[in-house]
């Protein structure tokens, strides 16, 4: 499976791929100065953000990070600053403190196990994510970026009523563009 693959890659190989992938991604969203993107605290092998969260808080980001509430209620969105303490969530996923103040993100950097190129993706299984992008995409949507490398690319990902697809992919290798409605940010 694609997390194997990801899992195995020499920790030179996966730094290298972050980095490119942080410039495809600063490229992509260009001026976010005062936006909220949410970013993640990577699992499993995933795609390292910490490159782009360094470019982002250069550009003048708001950096934010989700926070799983309850098992089956949708993530709530918390400020983060670099250095905060972070607190073992879900499934021992750092995530912020409780107390951190609550945002609504402009742009929502979504981890996955592999996408396609029409933007949907696969995740855990937990259903976090879905439980958390369908009732944004209802409201004011932000953004939603997949960050992944691209060995989890997948010809096609089996689709289900609730899954919201992702407006673009950002890999070491290119930027995907899913949903040509919404090509800028």
């Amino acid at each position: 499976m694609k997390i194997a693959l990801r899992s195995a890659l020499p920790d030179a190989e996966a730094a290298a791929a972050a980095t490119a992938a942080a410039a495809h991604a600063i490229q992509l969203l260009g001026d976010v100065k005062g936006k909220t993107v949410s970013l993640y605290m990577p699992i499993k092998g995933e795609l390292d953000p910490a490159p782009l969260a360094v470019k982002l808080r250069t550009a003048g980001a708001i950096a934010a990070l989700p926070r799983v509430t309850a098992g089956d209620e949708p993530m709530a969105f918390r400020a983060w600053l670099a250095g905060d303490p972070l607190d073992k969530g879900f499934g021992g996923i750092r995530e912020p403190a409780a107390s951190a103040p609550e945002v609504v993100p402009d742009i929502v950097l979504v981890p996955l196990a592999a996408f396609d190129r029409r933007g949907f993706r696969i995740g855990y299984g937990k259903g976090h994510f879905d439980r958390t992008l369908g009732p944004l995409a209802r409201g004011q949507r932000p953004f939603l970026l997949g960050y992944a490398y691209a060995l989890q690319e997948v010809e096609e990902v089996p689709r289900e009523l609730h899954d919201v697809p992702l407006d673009a992919v950002v890999t070491e290798t290119e930027i995907i563009h899913c949903n040509p409605a919404r090509d800028g940010v």
